[in-house]
């Protein structure tokens, strides 16, 4: 459980880096393995471009679904809970191409009815995360900022995860999410972060978890076409279709 100092914290900075163990020795190992399963058969696709894996493999909503996520989940927005997505990210040693600043939300925009309490967790596997093979920075407090800024330039997409960065970010001001294996963060949609590209010789590795309250309506609009959102936990409170039949249906 999250302590009151915690959810401040998470409240006017926008993370939260409780410096614990997620899930047990037996539960991570596993993941690991699936991870790694999922990235033996990505084809031609790019190691940092494994979005929504537990669409094709239902293994993943264990630990999805799990207490010990959701419990933390709902310190933070409440016990009627959505899960949106899931993506593993690895980042090849010397190879691994950087993510520029950007606020998540600037990237759904259109997608939902409201943005203010959307949280990612952040899971490290194998040998962790830290500067060195590129881990994840935040600007603290600028999600109180709104999550929509404008001064989004466009990027070279072999170096970069995605097509636009924010410019003029105050490199100073970031705090390095340096994780050790089987160590989690927890992020607002809203907060500009990024990551450099590895540039060691270990392999980063990562499991994301989204969740939004079940409050948030999910929009009709074609960037949600196709997409599936389980209800975690509670009753659903705007209507939204879900792949699973919630339990008070």
């Amino acid at each position: 459980m999250l302590s009151e100092q915690d959810i401040e914290h998470f409240r006017t900075q926008g993370y939260l880096l409780p410096g614990r163990q997620l899930f047990s020795e037996e539960q991570l190992s596993r993941l690991e393995q699936i991870f790694n399963e999922h990235l033996a058969d990505k084809g031609d696709k790019l190691s940092d471009e494994l979005d929504t894996p537990h669409y094709r493999d239902e293994r993943l909503l264990e630990f999805l679904m799990s207490e010990e996520v959701l419990d933390l989940i709902e310190e933070l927005i409440g016990p009627d809970i959505a899960l949106w997505s899931s993506h593993f990210i690895s980042k090849d040693p010397r190879t691994g191409r950087a993510t520029p600043w950007h606020e998540d939300s600037a990237f759904w925009e259109g997608r939902f009815d409201s943005y203010d309490h959307i949280v990612t967790i952040w899971l490290a596997l194998e040998d962790g995360s830290f500067k060195e093979n590129g881990c994840m920075r935040v600007i603290p407090g600028t999600h109180l900022d709104g999550g929509f800024s404008d001064n989004y330039e466009p990027t070279d997409i072999t170096e970069q995860t995605f097509h636009a960065g924010l410019a003029g970010v105050d490199e100073d001001q970031a705090v390095y999410f340096e994780l050790k294996r089987g160590e989690f963060s927890m992020h607002d949609g809203r907060i500009v972060h990024g990551a450099a590209a590895n540039t060691s010789d270990i392999r980063r590795t990562g499991y994301t978890m989204r969740y939004f309250p079940s409050s948030v309506k999910m929009q009709d609009v074609p960037q949600n076409e196709g997409w599936k959102i389980w209800l975690a936990r509670g009753r659903d409170l705007a209507g939204n279709d879900y792949a699973n039949v919630p339990a008070s249906a």
